[in-house]
């Protein structure tokens, strides 16, 4: 973007970057304040009231008890659609959980950038039942 501020797309790239080298404070740098990260949108074992986990002390909860207690996560974006401030992607994240058990799903990943340039909202789309064993 010309203004310096990086649009939804690399706000999108630099968080799936920063999550998949397991770097918390990278990630977590890309928030603003006020942000919100819902994965998955509604209530999930996650997020038993469907809430979202607001604020970047609930944000860091989330990468703590989410995230960082995984091996490694990795994302293939197959499609991306940018609109204004938001884009979504489309894709699969294979996460390796404890143990080197390996499983991915697929959905649709949306990131809202406000006008400060950092991210207001990541929500993920994915079903439970859509989580398959792989390797």
């Amino acid at each position: 973007m010309g203004d310096g501020i990086r649009s939804a797309r690399e706000l999108s790239q630099a968080s799936m970057a920063a999550v998949g080298a397991g770097d918390k404070a990278a990630w977590l740098e890309l928030f603003a304040d006020d942000a919100v990260v819902e994965d998955p949108v509604g209530p999930s074992a996650f997020d038993p009231q469907g809430q979202g986990h607001r604020g970047i002390e609930a944000i860091s909860a989330f990468y703590d008890n989410v995230i960082g207690v995984n091996d490694s996560i990795t994302f293939d974006i197959a499609r991306s659609f940018q609109c204004g401030d938001e884009v979504a992607n489309v894709g699969v994240i294979r996460i390796t959980l404890p143990g080197g058990v390996a499983v991915e799903v697929d959905g649709v990943y949306t990131y809202r950038r406000n006008p400060e340039g950092k991210l207001a909202a990541i929500r993920a789309f994915w079903e439970a039942e859509g989580i398959r064993a792989v390797g």
